[in-house]
């Protein structure tokens, strides 16, 4: 009974195709732009994580003033020092490893070829906290620097653009007016959310100190913490340390800032799933337009086949098996706008992914859930048809013009 019924359902589609088409084009519009926004909004913040986890995991950053900038419009709060890096790592329970940042711009040139890029003093505690393979040479040794020496290891943009493609380590290369030996080349992270990973040098920070900032002071600090340990903790450790340090007391405020890596990557996840589900909801109005669009052909469906109602009543049909017609039929119209939304919505995120620079990521959790909703959106909206048809009196219906 229910295939029979099924294939009346598509003949009755089929005969008036266009407006088929048109009826279902709402529920076609919703699911396309509710399983877009959603997986888009997915494929977002697993490129925010992936971006964040780039700093590495169980890391502390610690800048300077009150959050990015120096705060409160009043001098510019004191660098830190080397000793502050040492104090860290000696006294605070928890610290696996600091690697101080000492930061310049300047223009690195090969052979003709010249790139702008970010010169990067540190320690090899900066690979302790953030593990960054090499696809060529090697790493500065400790030997080179605690003397200093102008070696420097080059990312992937500053290698692409000055030796396309060719080898890096072993030549040597000019910042500005400054020679250094090539000694490593890293592996690409990609752009993401905080610039180009890969447009930077990496130097000893004595090197940078010394020939590209002219001071001692450090802009950043880079602190590992222990898996074992909490980083709220040590977190809070290393803030009682530097107050004490920086001789800050009482009820006065902080004039550094520490950021955890992870609440750095909730934070921005948290506001990209809001924003996702937003925009999702909005979407998803289309939808109820959509049922709305079904209810109303529906019935004119049961106004221009009054007669033909009637006749199967007449015959014998029961007011259910009229119901199970058209609710059966409303519910093939609304899945048909559901898969053809499921494939537009394919294409839509295909397209834009490399636009965004985010990866394609296929949820068939939520591409199930959006057929489902469309099949569910046909018996809630097919019902009222449905039920008006099985209610027909035959007599009254045979006499319908």
């Amino acid at each position: 009974m229910f295939f029979t019924t099924f294939i009346l359902a598509i003949r009755s589609i089929r005969r008036h195709l266009l407006r088929s088409f048109l009826t279902t084009l709402g529920i076609v519009i919703g699911v396309a732009a509710v399983v877009a926004m959603v997986t888009l909004g997915k494929a977002t913040t697993a490129s925010v994580q992936k971006n964040v986890a780039a700093l590495g995991t169980n890391v502390l950053q610690v800048r300077p003033g009150q959050g990015f900038g120096r705060g409160g419009g009043g001098p510019r709060p004191p660098d830190f020092k080397q000793s502050d890096v040492d104090a860290i790592a000696r006294q605070v329970a928890g610290v696996k490893a600091v690697a101080p940042q000492a930061q310049a711009t300047g223009t690195a040139i090969y052979e003709g070829s010249n790139w702008s890029t970010t010169i990067n003093g540190t320690t090899g505690a900066f690979l302790d906290v953030q593990p960054w393979p090499l696809q060529q040479g090697r790493y500065f040794t400790p030997a080179e620097e605690a003397a200093g020496k102008l070696v420097c290891i080059i990312g992937n943009t500053v290698y692409t653009n000055l030796y396309a493609g060719g080898r890096a380590a072993g030549t040597r290369m000019r910042i500005g007016g400054i020679s250094c030996d090539v000694i490593g080349v890293l592996t690409a992270r990609g752009q993401g959310g905080f610039g180009d990973q890969d447009d930077t040098v990496i130097m000893p920070i004595k090197a940078v100190q010394r020939r590209f900032s002219g001071n001692r002071d450090i802009r950043l600090m880079l602190v590992g913490v222990d898996s074992n340990f909490a980083t709220s903790t040590v977190q809070a450790g290393i803030e009682d340390l530097l107050r004490e340090r920086r001789n800050i007391t009482g009820g006065k405020s902080d004039d550094f800032n520490i950021f955890d890596t992870k609440q750095i990557s909730d934070t921005l996840t948290g506001i990209t799933t809001m924003l996702t589900g937003i925009v999702s909801a909005v979407a998803g109005i289309s939808l109820v337009v959509g049922g709305i669009g079904i209810m109303n052909i529906m019935l004119v469906s049961v106004t221009e086949r009054t007669r033909e109602i009637g006749i199967r009543l007449a015959i014998g049909a029961v007011a259910s098996e009229v119901l199970m017609q058209f609710l059966v039929e409303a519910i093939v119209l609304s899945m048909l706008g559901g898969l053809i939304g499921l494939l537009l919505a394919q294409l839509v995120v295909l397209g834009l992914t490399p636009v965004l620079q985010v990866d394609f990521l296929f949820d068939p959790q939520i591409n199930v859930i959006a057929f489902g909703i469309s099949a569910l959106i046909g018996v809630v909206f097919g019902y009222f048809p449905a039920r008006r048809a099985a209610a027909l009196n035959p007599i009254d219906a045979l006499r319908h013009e």
